[in-house]
């Protein structure tokens, strides 16, 4: 379900997702097929690790990163949701064909 709101999306992010919602923070991005293939990368992984879980380990990535780089953006860009995501998020077909818990490939 996507819900449209300015006040719920950080700034400087245009989406968020949180099981089962997707964020935008405009109408206009409802459009925007390669921005929607990449929120749905992250319901799959939300519903792989039961939402909970994906959280949790979103959250202690990201302190390490942010702790590694130094840099926010930097940090962010390295969780590996964020790097499989961003990485597939161009081929609209990838959830298809996406293996179960695939982005343990991006850890490292």
């Amino acid at each position: 379900m996507i819900i449209i709101s300015k006040y719920l999306v950080p700034k400087g992010y245009i989406g968020l997702t949180i099981f089962p919602f997707v964020l935008l923070k405009f109408e206009g991005l409802r459009e925007k097929k390669i921005l929607l293939n990449h929120e749905k990368i992250h319901l799959k992984q939300q519903i792989e690790l039961l939402i909970i879980p994906f959280f949790v380990i979103y959250v202690i990535e990201f302190l390490i990163k942010i702790v590694k780089y130094r840099n926010w953006n930097l940090a962010y860009r390295n969780i590996s949701f964020e790097r499989e995501a961003y990485a597939n998020e161009k081929d609209l077909d990838y959830l298809k064909s996406r293996p179960l818990f695939n982005f343990f490939n991006y850890f490292f």
